[in-house]
């Protein structure tokens, strides 16, 4: 009796480890099927982040892994699993049947220090205070109604553009025989864009404060899509490695200077100006400054911080996608003589050498707008969109996906899928022309062509977006001839970045083709 217990003990000891080894093994081989495959080489800790960083691209990196590991598959970054999507059906799943679990944003440094603690709504999480954030910027920016309104912004704006050109050409020329100046355009396209888009967020010239304003942006967006240890290895956070921290905080300092300088200015002519003057700061000031339904907003944000919020976020997401995919679109028709021709003829057809072109000429120039679509489908302004995160568990082509998982989708892979694009990587407008893709559009409807993305958190600026980018397009090819500065095609080499850059500037030579009356 005395060595029965034991025995016992020890044979239900032995029973519990088998069935355990055995529903172990049944489990994890059942949820492995049911796992997105996971990308070799990854590092203990660091997963496979070593294989993001360094001179490639990583939407380049991720374009690559998913021709080896299919149009789905998770990555480890750390403390992080990230599920890549390079796939246009499986795009749609997300944006559709599972919008709302992925409709979130996941917590970064950048969000936190230069994104004011998460109060910069394109960077926040989804919830209340997004959704509220995001209304107001509709109803006071985006909406119809608004840019009806400040279409006279962007039409000036646009209208000084080739202003200012003609007067260089005047002012640089060498001799009535060589008529022709040299000009970067990337430099002349990022004084358009902010201009205008100052004028309509703060009522703010160029002039006054634009170079400053370019600079803090151009260093937000850098840190932005900096790949910053702390983000992966919590724990390492103190360290500071690359120092992306210190420099994200000397860079919100100076977003901060230059937002609450506008802001005091707006407080001070509130009572001024009328409702035909108001610009969207005066708009944010009223609805998060107690005349509006200011009740979704949380305690702890305070009204001006909300404002500088959304202002900057607005500022960086126009001025920089804007003027990337004009640089990229003058470049593709630089390359590409034929297309160059294709738009003046079309411009000559409906609009003439008598006037200029204005917004409503955009709806017949049916090739320069395949044109700017195609640019998209190239050189999209973000070729891997801005991460989600799942807030809820839910199934992706199949696979279950955990709450917390990070989502990449690839849109520069999507944009050159062969089984959708014939020749994916030729500049060919005329796609967009015929029956095959003629419907398609970069609304976020069609999902083989996403450039803003789609479902909850596409772009809100889309319209806005297209119609200064075809008007300010339009307007430079038909009031001057331009041609590359030699018989070598123009580097198309892609700066690192969130951003889809374009590395090296982008010099024209360049003559007026309009009487000179239409300059003035």
């Amino acid at each position: 009796m005395d060595f029965a217990v034991p025995a016992l003990v020890a044979a239900l000891v032995a029973t519990l480890l088998s069935l355990t080894f055995l529903y172990n093994l049944l489990f994890h081989q059942g949820s492995n099927q049911q796992k997105p495959p996971e990308a070799g080489g990854a590092w203990p800790i660091i997963g496979h982040l070593h294989l993001l960083t360094g001179n490639r691209r990583p939407f380049k990196v991720l374009t690559e892994m998913a021709d080896t590991y299919g149009p789905i598959f998770q990555l480890r970054l750390g403390a992080h699993k990230v599920l890549v999507v390079s796939d246009s059906q499986i795009a749609k799943e997300c944006f559709t049947t599972n919008d709302r679990a992925l409709a979130s944003r996941p917590e970064a440094l950048a969000t936190e220090i230069m994104g004011y603690n998460y109060a910069m709504f394109g960077l926040a999480p989804y919830g209340q205070y997004w959704r509220h954030v995001r209304k107001v910027v509709v109803l006071e920016l985006l909406s119809n109604r608004r840019l009806d309104a400040l279409r006279r912004v962007w039409e000036s704006g646009v209208k000084s553009f080739t202003q200012d050109i003609y007067r260089s050409w005047v002012r640089d020329k060498n001799n009535e025989s060589e008529d022709v100046i040299k000009l970067d355009m990337t430099e002349w396209f990022g004084k358009l864009i902010m201009g205008v888009i100052m004028q309509m967020l703060f009522g703010q010239r160029y002039e006054e404060e634009g170079s400053r304003a370019a600079v803090t942006v151009r260093r937000f967006i850098d840190l932005l899509g900096a790949s910053v240890v702390g983000d992966y290895l919590p724990w390492l956070r103190w360290l500071d490695i690359g120092g992306h921290e210190k420099a994200m905080k000397e860079t919100v300092k100076e977003m901060d200077s230059l937002m609450d300088g506008w802001i005091q200015e707006h407080k001070r002519k509130r009572n001024t100006k009328s409702k035909e003057e108001e610009d969207f700061m005066d708009g944010l000031l009223s609805n998060f400054h107690g005349d509006g339904d200011d009740k979704d907003i949380p305690e702890n944000f305070e009204a001006d911080t909300i404002v500088k919020a959304t202002c900057m976020g607005m500022l960086s997401a126009a001025t920089d996608t804007m003027i990337t995919t004009l640089t990229w679109a003058l470049s593709l028709v630089l390359n590409n003589y034929s297309v160059l021709k294709n738009i003046q003829v079309e411009l000559d057809i409906y609009v003439g050498k008598e006037r200029r072109v204005n917004q409503f000429d955009l709806n017949k120039l049916t090739y320069l707008r395949a044109v700017v679509k195609e640019t998209l489908r190239l050189y999209p302004p973000a070729p891997l969109l801005l991460p989600h995160e799942s807030t809820d568990d839910c199934v992706v082509n199949g696979y279950n996906i955990r709450k917390g998982t990070r989502i990449l989708v690839n849109v520069s892979k999507i944009h050159r899928d062969p089984e959708i694009w014939s020749d994916p990587n030729t500049f060919r407008p005329e796609r967009f022309l015929m029956n095959e893709h003629k419907e398609i559009d970069v609304r976020g409807n069609h999902f083989e062509l996403i450039p803003f993305g789609s479902g909850r958190r596409i772009c809100p600026g889309v319209s806005l977006s297209l119609q200064v980018v075809e008007l300010s397009l339009a307007s430079l090819i038909h009031g001057f001839d331009l041609k590359r500065i030699s018989d070598e095609l123009i580097d198309m080499t892609e700066s690192a970045g969130i951003v889809n850059v374009k590395a090296t500037p982008l010099y024209v030579f360049l003559s007026p083709s309009l009487p000179s009356h239409l300059y003035n």
